[in-house]
């Protein structure tokens, strides 16, 4: 059963702004998930949809083995340049969640970050299950802003739905729940979650630039688009003064391979 929860993207439209403006997973995360045992020195890691590599980077700068795999060319292309940049060894492969293409129980660690949403859960589940060995993990991981009551998140989300009323995923509170049924219906065991709170500061461009790069803004006509920019600049300029300080929830799902 095809399990999307929205349709396909082309993320690699904005594969420039994404690298640049969308905050990737802060370093608290990364503490969290090595007292887990997640992520720790000389594991296997392979980071499915891994954009411009948030997560497979973060790995790497840990000392893990790291495999970033990603069906956009203009996405790994970011990722690579970022890993150079930063002078981290990660391999990157194109290919999708569903159909990785590697062998059997070849990794650990099996991540997930900012992109299970986009995932026919179901065969991504099992293919998860696949790639791990047994006793390896699989980790969902979602990090997002907050839409709190008087903020810029609330006031851009009412923004991008003046210009995309379809948008579906306005109003989140940042919890996924449902992922941790996608574990266990593909065999888990020891499925958990955890979350918790953590500040992001943006300037005004950098909120234009995340948001250029979010789902319900990117598949705009360009004119359109142009606007909502242009709308978004005047809000933030008559409401929003630097530092823009948004709330953001870290949400993970952790699930053991039998």
């Amino acid at each position: 059963m095809d399990q999307h929860d929205g349709p396909t993207v082309d993320f690699g439209r904005t594969a420039r702004d994404y690298a640049q403006h969308r905050p990737g997973f802060p370093p608290v995360f990364f503490a969290h998930l090595q007292r887990l045992g997640l992520g720790v020195p000389g594991q296997r890691v392979l980071d499915i949809g891994t954009g411009t590599g948030t997560l497979a980077r973060g790995f790497a700068e840990r000392g893990a083995v790291v495999v970033g795999l990603d069906p956009s060319e203009q996405m790994l292309a970011e990722a690579a340049a970022l890993a150079r940049a930063g002078a981290l060894s990660v391999q990157w492969l194109r290919a999708t969640a569903e159909a990785t293409g590697l062998p059997d129980g070849a990794f650990d660690v099996v991540s997930a970050g900012q992109c299970w949403h986009w995932f026919d859960r179901a065969r991504a589940a099992a293919e998860c299950r696949r790639v791990l060995r047994a006793g390896g993990r699989a980790l969902i991981a979602h990090f997002s802003y907050l839409p709190d009551p008087g903020t810029v998140g609330e006031a851009t989300e009412q923004l991008v739905l003046q210009h995309n009323p379809t948008w579906s995923m306005a109003g989140s509170d940042g919890r996924h729940p449902q992922w941790a049924e996608d574990l266990r219906q593909a065999g888990f065991g020891d499925v958990a979650t955890f979350e918790f709170d953590v500040p992001v500061t943006f300037t005004q461009e950098g909120w234009r630039g995340r948001f250029r790069a979010c789902n319900g803004v990117l598949t705009l006509p360009p004119q359109q688009l142009a606007a909502f920019d242009g709308e978004l600049q005047a809000l933030l300029a008559a409401r929003f003064p630097e530092p823009i300080v948004s709330r953001h929830r870290v949400f993970g799902v952790v699930g053991l391979s039998p």
